[in-house]
């Protein structure tokens, strides 16, 4: 059974959250605010934390930056619609994902288990042969991603992407060329239970696009066919 660390200072969604993961067999340990969860985590170490931003006394990011001078616990962030600079903050800082408030329970459940299940692969070293075997290691030109240990190269320089950014980009990837529609990639990128609009897979595209051109500022290799999808274009 996983062990949460959920820090929020909503009273409210700190109950209903952890009464959803309960349910679902995690064990819970939440806390109103950053510094009290901090001296927790020091004493009993937890498997994955779920931290709010916007806190008093330590806020979210100071709670990881923190945390990642001793472990490297992984952790998903809960952020408002305007923390979009923060978002990229964490995880720069090392957070693993992040979850937009107000946000399905489902989906946060099943963002978890994904951060926990790319944990477990980094922390299990696989020989190369067998990661090609299994197609865990994506190679389309300049681009590389490995899904057992949620690596992403471009051009041998590292990006930074969320568990969803992920298996988007995975999805185009892997069959270049090959227009995506929106729904398509809600497919690959949500459970069946969960509905999410066209905007949310935009809004994916448009930070997919950003963090690519933050290393490389000719990047391209999205497309855009208006109407109708997306599409990777393979680069050398």
């Amino acid at each position: 059974m996983a062990q949460i660390i959920l820090v929020d200072d909503d009273a409210n969604i700190l109950a209903s959250v952890r009464m959803a993961l309960e349910g679902e067999g995690f064990g819970v340990r939440s806390f109103t605010d950053g510094e009290t969860a901090l001296q927790a985590m020091a004493q009993t170490p937890a498997d994955i934390g779920v931290f709010d931003i916007k806190m008093p006394r330590m806020d979210g990011l100071e709670l990881l930056r923190k945390l990642r001078e001793t472990s490297q616990m992984p952790v998903v962030f809960l952020t408002s619609k305007d923390d979009e600079i923060d978002e990229v903050f964490g995880l720069k800082m090392g957070a693993d994902d992040y979850i937009t408030k107000p946000f399905s329970q489902r989906l946060l459940i099943e963002r978890i288990r994904a951060v926990l299940r790319r944990t477990k692969a980094r922390a299990e070293p696989k020989p190369e042969t067998a990661q090609a075997d299994t197609g865990a290691i994506l190679n389309r030109g300049a681009l590389r991603l490995d899904a057992d240990r949620h690596d992403c190269l471009w051009r041998e320089r590292s990006v930074s992407l969320t568990v969803t950014e992920f298996m988007i980009l995975d999805a185009l990837a892997r069959r270049p060329g090959v227009v995506k529609s929106r729904d398509a990639l809600m497919d690959a990128a949500y459970d069946d239970q969960i509905y999410v609009d066209d905007r949310t897979i935009d809004s994916h595209i448009k930070r997919l696009r950003r963090k690519f051109r933050a290393v490389d500022k000719q990047f391209d290799a999205i497309e855009t066919l208006y109407g109708v999808g997306y599409k990777f274009k393979e680069t050398d």
